[in-house]
């Protein structure tokens, strides 16, 4: 118990430091997985064992963290390396694509592709996201785009970060479609053996039904700021806009890009067939890219990669390792467990609202791998199905980490990009957006769940 209250403050009052933005959140996330450590595991625990599943330094050592065709990997306890290493080799591949031009000639095609309006460009952003996060980490996805979106948006002199707030939400619902489309979802689908399919027909048509209230959504909250940017531009980049085809500043290694990331895509989209883990396609990626790249570019492509945020989330990674180590998750879903009384819709409401407010909070893997047994318990012990359980507990996953800057990988990186770039984002002006979206789309997936299948 003891253990458990210092986790929980702990953890509390790191949250309550990263809102307050007076310190760097990377300091906060690693001074509180330190204190974990150190209170929690050493003066509480006495378990060293906890403090070694917690680095989790053991797994990169196995053949299955990098090579996995039968799915033998046990799920990540504790820091998520396969997560720190991807993160560091999209990064690299973000930054050795831009070096060669592409960011500023794709940035220049689509604009001249709707005739430079920022209200199309910001629609098609969020479609785009949506569409390639169902097939693609997130991360990538916000990598790929925010980078896009800045440099558009210097073009045409906008503010960036409206769009790139929608263009996060709208990849956590896109990832929400498909198995592969978020991590949540890849450890439901393997525990619970639902395929790729499964999801579309299920998780895919709530994201779909619910993209285009989104779309809507972010319209009516940023459409007349945007409106205003563009009628201050006036046309003049319509007529002094430099070709695509100028932007490219290496036609060779611009050529290397493309192939680098369309081939990234592949790995991603097959790694379930072909077994080879997201690790494996992170550390791939950033030897390719430095080899690609000329020394001339390997020191400042290496200098790119944000050291911040990857402390920030081995800190928080730790961090999150006491709840787990001290039972706190564990506590959370045996409390729906207790509450639901065995009626089928009230564990629907229970699962996607404790799931969505808890990703909010915390990362959504080890609250979605906790869960699973409650899963399968709730389905054997009641006239609940355990498919209408699986998708509720993806969808308040998948979406609920939306509300917070630290609730989803990709939130955490599209606020780096943007911020690094000099706009400022804040706890205050990303809640202010994101959280009534979120809420309304847990309200919409609620009722979806209820109606189609009848609860």
């Amino acid at each position: 118990m003891a253990a458990q209250i210092v986790a929980a403050l702990i953890f509390i009052v790191m949250f309550a430091l990263i809102i307050w933005e007076q310190i760097e959140r990377h300091i906060v996330a690693l001074v509180s997985g330190c204190l974990m450590f150190i209170l929690v595991f050493g003066i509480c625990m006495h378990s060293t064992e906890a403090m070694w599943q917690t680095l989790n330094l053991q797994g990169i050592f196995t053949a299955e963290f990098w090579y996995d065709p039968h799915g033998l990997a046990k799920e990540s306890v504790g820091i998520n390396w396969s997560t720190i290493f991807f993160i560091i080799g999209m990064m690299i591949m973000v930054h050795g694509m831009a070096i060669t031009g592409f960011f500023r000639w794709l940035c220049i095609t689509i604009a001249k592709a709707v005739r430079y309006h920022i209200i199309p460009i910001f629609i098609c952003f969020m479609i785009l996201s949506a569409g390639l996060a169902m097939f693609i980490d997130s991360i990538t996805v916000i990598l790929f785009l925010a980078a896009v979106t800045v440099e558009l948006a210097r073009l045409l002199k906008f503010d960036p970060v409206p769009v790139i707030l929608a263009e996060v939400f709208c990849a956590n619902l896109g990832g929400s479609a498909t198995m592969c489309g978020d991590p949540p979802n890849i450890i439901i689908g393997t525990s619970l053996g639902y395929s790729f399919s499964d999801f579309i027909l299920n998780t895919g048509i709530i994201a779909g039904i619910s993209l285009i209230f989104t779309i809507v959504y972010f319209y009516l909250v940023f459409g007349k700021e945007l409106r205003a940017a563009q009628q201050a531009q006036a046309g003049h980049l319509q007529q002094h806009c430099p070709e695509p085809s100028e932007a490219i500043t290496d036609r060779a290694g611009f050529i290397r890009s493309w192939i680098i990331f369309l081939a990234v895509v592949v790995l991603l989209i097959t790694h379930a067939q072909t077994g080879f883990t997201v690790a494996l396609i992170g550390v791939g990626t950033i030897v390719v890219t430095l080899l690609c790249a000329g020394l001339k570019n390997v020191a400042e492509i290496i200098k790119s990669v944000n050291y911040k945020t990857i402390l920030f989330f081995i800190g928080l990674f730790m961090a999150v390792g006491g709840l787990e180590q001290t039972g706190i998750l564990e506590n959370i879903a045996g409390f729906i467990e207790t509450i639901s009384g065995g009626k089928p819709m009230i564990m629907v409401v229970i699962i996607v609202w404790v799931s969505a407010v808890t990703s909010a909070l915390v990362d959504n893997i080890p609250f979605a791998a906790t869960m699973i047994p409650v899963i399968k318990t709730l389905a054997l012990t009641s006239s609940a199905e355990m498919s209408v359980l699986a998708w509720a507990l993806a969808i308040g996953t998948d979406i609920g980490g939306s509300a917070t800057p630290v609730g989803a990988s990709a939130n955490v990186v599209g606020i780096s990009v943007v911020e690094r770039h000099g706009y400022r984002v804040g706890w205050s002006r990303y809640c202010k957006s994101m959280l009534p979206v979120t809420i309304m789309v847990l309200v919409i997936s609620t009722a979806i769940l209820w109606l189609r299948y009848g609860l």
